[in-house]
């Protein structure tokens, strides 16, 4: 027979994770998260070949905003 509990108190609702966070961003196994630059897919005759590349690089999270990263994708 299973025992459940029926206090409240132990009850905690699931954290839901943010929709845009997640399609933006990527977890890494040191905890940081990686994503990539906007700007890089169209428009692009009017911009720089240095420019592009910089674009087309990874960014990471830093600071705090890896700290809120971390709130907003809890799972």
């Amino acid at each position: 027979s299973r025992s459940f509990a029926t206090s409240s108190a132990l009850w905690y609702p699931k954290l839901k994770s943010h929709s845009g966070t997640k399609k933006r961003w990527r977890s890494l196994p040191n905890g940081l998260f990686k994503r990539g630059k906007a700007g890089h897919s169209h428009l692009n005759t009017s911009k720089s070949p240095a420019r592009k590349n910089r674009l087309s690089q990874t960014a990471y999270s830093d600071g705090r905003q890896t700290v809120n990263l971390k709130k907003l994708l809890p799972y």
